[in-house]
């Protein structure tokens, strides 16, 4: 009523006007005010930021929630908490929603969820990138299984789109209960440290039903997520340096599954890079970052590393090789000597499964000297956890290239991109050791009795180890197979893989006809 008493006294365009700004000003000044002194953006706020300037074009800025019930019918925000459209970042389009934690806590509603699932519908018809800014207390509680359902729809659609268009998540404030799950879905999820937190129970439920004490930051901040439980990709210490990275992210993704991630203008001069003959120690034993050798063999400044803080014994990450948007996988000897583990496997597959479904050539760094033996791995099923990123492997269909640069021991050598398993080209360094297991153990159990009853079993041993090695712990075993296909100095790896690569870009391949395979979750 008091909407159509205040027209009459108006001009219909004078109204509209009004009706429009109070739409986008959304919870208000006061609220705002707060918002910053928590060292917070405001919902649009972000979307100014994260977008090319003005390309922002809002959809569903006039849609008020329709419930009744513990007084909602008396207050009726426009937006319903939050901001959806489209814009542009980098000229390339994409579909956003962000979250406004003034208007009722940014809880979801059935409309809140309805605007969401409207911008994904557009998103997967048009081939283009969804970003969420989450900034939710939950479901609107007022609502009751209305806003469940809401969040079950925004599910459906995330999987739907999954492997479709890329989705990012960007949490911004709080993200609990149902609210964690559609990040989840996502293929990336970015958080701002000490703002942001996710939990599917918060503290007061864990007291409660464990007599457990604990922050909000110390059960889902982004340090546990980015380095604990692995759910978070990316963390920032503030919004502008999460949106930055965010926009950085996209730049190596194409828009959807059809496409190609743009292949930025490259002229090749000379190739070779004389650091790399320097990175692997003489002593197999002795560890070296594998990120030197990355930065040895891409463009320049250009690996975004996916992951960092989370199972560090495997790196994973975008670059660009010759101006070529590649992902690398590579085993990291500098962190448990870069065996193969329950959680570096997850890390890997996951990422090797986003890079075959976006059509994002693979690039694998094999240094790994096996799978971490022990009670504790076994228990947590290695088995099925290590099969996870053998899986991934083998089902990829994109341009895969392996460059062995020193261990590639048992059932590992197999796991990492080898040609048994549809590597298209394997390379192998001088310094490369492809065996079984490493010499000394091999000896201990090949020569056994010979070591046992020698009258020096020491000096006997170091006789045995050293003929294994000189037999097995070479690449040129491998090469006379035909399981690697050169044998290459480092300092020729660029030029090797940047031929290899452009040999590789119109590769098709294609699995056998099914619904859809049954990977060991």
């Amino acid at each position: 009523m008091a909407d159509q008493s205040s027209k009459s006294a108006e001009t219909r365009r004078d109204w509209l006007l009004r009706k429009r700004r109070e739409a986008l000003k959304g919870g208000g000044e006061s609220r705002i005010e707060a918002q910053h002194a928590k060292g917070k953006l405001t919902a649009r706020e972000r979307l100014d930021y994260l977008l090319d300037k003005g390309s922002f074009e809002e959809i569903g800025a006039f849609v008020k929630h329709r419930s009744t019930d513990f007084g909602l019918d008396k207050n009726h925000p426009l937006g319903d908490g939050v901001v959806t459209g489209y814009g542009t970042i980098n000229g390339r389009l994409v579909y956003v929603f962000s979250q406004d934690f003034t208007v009722f806590g940014g809880s979801l509603s059935e409309t809140h969820a309805e605007k969401i699932c409207k911008i994904m519908d557009l998103a997967m018809k048009n081939g283009a990138p969804v970003i969420g800014l989450n900034d939710s207390g939950g479901a609107r509680i007022q609502e009751g299984v209305v806003s469940l359902g809401g969040y079950a729809d925004i599910f459906y659609r995330n999987t739907l789109a999954s492997g479709v268009v890329p989705q990012i998540s960007a949490i911004m404030g709080p993200c609990a209960g149902g609210a964690v799950y559609s990040p989840a879905i996502t293929d990336f999820i970015m958080m701002v440290e000490d703002t942001s937190y996710m939990f599917v129970t918060g503290p007061n439920v864990v007291k409660t039903v464990t007599n457990e004490e604990v922050s909000s930051e110390d059960l889902g901040g982004a340090s546990v997520h980015s380095s604990k439980s692995g759910v978070a990709h990316f963390t920032a210490p503030n919004e502008i340096a999460l949106m930055d990275n965010l926009r950085s992210l996209l730049s190596y993704l194409p828009q959807n599954c059809e496409e190609h991630a743009e292949m930025l203008t490259y002229d090749l001069n000379d190739e070779v890079r004389a650091e790399l003959a320097g990175i692997v120690p003489e002593n197999p034993n002795q560890p070296y970052d594998i990120r030197q050798v990355v930065d040895g063999i891409v463009d320049p400044d250009s690996f975004f590393e996916v992951h960092s803080a989370f199972a560090e014994n495997i790196v994973v990450g975008f670059a660009r090789l010759a101006g070529r948007s590649i992902g690398i996988v590579a085993n990291q000897p500098a962190f448990l000597a870069g065996v193969l583990d329950v959680k570096s496997s997850q890390k890997g597959a996951r990422f090797v499964r986003f890079c075959d479904a976006f059509n994002i050539p693979l690039l694998v760094l094999e240094d790994v000297p096996g799978f971490l033996p022990g009670t504790d791995q076994e228990w947590n099923a290695i088995i099925t956890n290590g099969a996870k990123l053998l899986y991934a492997f083998s089902e990829a269909t994109v341009p895969r290239v392996t460059v062995i640069t020193r261990k590639a021991y048992g059932g590992a050598y197999d796991v990492m991109n080898s040609k048994h398993i549809g590597a298209d080209m394997n390379f192998a360094w001088p310094s490369a050791e492809i065996a079984v297991m490493g010499a000394k153990g091999a000896a201990e159990i090949i020569f056994r009795r010979e070591i046992q009853s020698a009258e020096d079993p020491e000096a006997a041993l170091k006789e045995h180890e050293h003929e294994y090695a000189t037999i097995f712990a070479n690449p040129y075993r491998a090469a006379e197979r035909g399981f690697v296909d050169e044998v290459i100095l480092p300092e020729e790896t660029r030029i090797k893989l940047i031929k290899a690569f452009k040999m590789l870009e119109n590769k098709v391949d294609h699995l056998p006809k099914k619904k859809h395979g049954n990977i060991p979750l």
